[in-house]
């Protein structure tokens, strides 16, 4: 069989690799994609950000048809239909992935659907449903992501232990549900799995939840899951589990001591692994770090000179929106021209309830650095939209450097922080001070108001807070 050639190779069709193909066929590349899943998108579209968040959409509408009565306006007992849940989902990932479609199409990129495996450092084999196919090509962009860890203790080979991939599919809705992990994925699909009537247990070896999100920030997701979920225990391990019946048995160490509890199902949720077993990477140059991640510079190359490797493969923060930025890089540096990976700052959401976000320099950071820094802050409880939205339980808070008074990190907790966090970013890329910020007119009343408040606050002057003159 004649092989396939293209200028370009993108194997994995994910928010990175999509990118970095519709990218370099724009700028006049023959490209190929393959993509081993029938709709394009990856594991963001498919199993991850985007079936997450419409689920944390539904469970939202759950969330204030019961707490609005206390304003007033009183629904009756909510009516879950999984059937239609997981139809409107589907609907959602089918539109999306054929837009993606769509455009690659338009693009003239070339899609081939099957499991790639490197020959050698410019040949991939295609094992498609249609047989054998080989590529060869000038340079190749490897995209395949990564898929959730589950421990050996925990692979019982039963589908009640559930990594987020079967989470996401809802099979049901079980009267107790533990989560291993207290993670940003664990705390997502833990607030669903409530929402929708599951007694939750969230397991933490950590003395907190969320690590890596500063206290503060941390600190109203806590208080809310206290409420929401059934409990949260911190500083507990799992030992291990065994089939029970209908039911998972699951050993913990709890203050030193091993017990044993039984739930309904068992979410794991304990950090992600790079999919690049039986990718044949052993046939080219590329190298991996002793974590299985694939070594590559500040332009995604790898040790392979014909390879390139973005996303989740290359460790560091698992987002789809650095991959996104990666693949485009790559393109560039492809071509021959300056580019690397220098961004000051990529933003992290957790979409908890409330929701938190945070970019560039955390306040946990600066400490453990010794970085001299300010801190200001402004409570949502003084904000009239928040208060509008019966949501006061934010926090904005700007990360300074005293001397030049630039923003060296954000950080929000609260409703829509997610979307709140961009403004956030643009400071901190563009050097911003506390004063750009405060001096930048904000609508009112909006949440984006509490940017400026707390630069404001910097200087002692916030509207809507005692100010340092006042307070002494």
């Amino acid at each position: 069989m004649e092989p396939i050639t293209t200028e370009i190779l993108v194997l994995g069709a994910g928010p990175g690799g999509y990118a970095a193909a519709f990218y370099a066929a724009d700028k006049g590349k023959q490209v190929t994609l393959v993509e081993q899943n029938p709709r394009l998108g990856g594991i963001c579209l498919n199993v991850g950000c985007i079936p997450s968040k419409a689920l944390l959409h539904a469970t939202e509408i759950l969330r204030e048809s019961k707490e609005s009565a206390a304003r007033g306006i009183a629904f009756g007992a909510a009516q879950i239909d999984l059937d239609r849940l997981r139809a409107w989902k589907i609907g959602i990932l089918d539109k999306l992935g054929q837009g993606i479609k769509t455009l690659a199409e338009h693009r003239k990129v070339k899609v081939i659907h099957g499991r790639g495996h490197f020959e050698d450092s410019q040949t991939l084999r295609v094992e498609t449903s249609d047989g054998q196919k080989f590529v060869r090509y000038e340079k190749a962009i490897i995209a395949v992501g990564s898929k959730p860890a589950l421990p050996n203790a925990f692979d019982l080979g039963n589908p009640r232990v559930m990594t987020s991939t079967g989470a996401l599919e809802i099979p049901d809705i079980p009267e107790n549900l533990l989560v291993v992990g207290g993670g940003y994925i664990g705390m997502e699909l833990g607030t669903v799995y409530a929402a929708l009537g599951s007694k939750v247990v969230v397991l933490e070896a950590l003395p907190s939840i969320l690590a890596g999100v500063d206290a503060d920030l941390a600190r109203p997701v806590m208080r809310a899951a206290q409420k929401a979920f059934k409990e949260i225990r911190l500083n507990t391990k799992v030992l291990k589990m065994a089939t029970a019946s209908k039911q998972i048995k699951v050993t913990i160490e709890m203050d030193k001591q091993p017990r044993d509890e039984l739930y309904d199902r068992v979410l794991v949720s304990v950090g992600r692994t790079p999919n690049l077993a039986d990718l044949g990477l052993e046939n080219t140059k590329v190298t991996k770090d002793d974590k299985g991640f694939i070594h590559c510079n500040a332009q995604q190359q790898t040790e392979d000179p014909n390879i390139y490797a973005i996303g989740d493969v290359n460790g560091g923060a698992l987002l789809a929106h650095r991959a996104t930025r990666e693949g485009k890089i790559a393109v560039e540096a492809i071509f021959g021209e300056p580019s690397a990976f220098e961004n000051i700052v990529i933003p992290a959401v957790v979409y908890t309830d409330p929701e938190v976000a945070w970019c560039g320099l955390t306040e946990a950071e600066a400490k453990q650095k010794n970085i001299a820094i300010k801190v200001a802050k402004f409570l949502w409880g003084a904000s009239g939209r928040a208060l509008t939205l019966d949501r006061p339980d934010g926090l904005t808070k700007l990360i300074i450097e005293p001397e030049s008074e630039r923003i060296l990190g954000v950080g929000v907790v609260g409703a829509g922080a997610g979307e709140l966090i961009s403004e956030g970013v643009l400071a901190v890329e563009m050097g911003a001070t506390a004063r750009d910020i405060a001096d930048s007119v904000h609508p009112h009343p909006t949440l984006s108001e509490t940017f400026m408040e707390a630069a404001e606050s910097f200087y002692g002057t916030a509207t809507h807070t005692l100010s340092r003159r006042t307070a002494s």
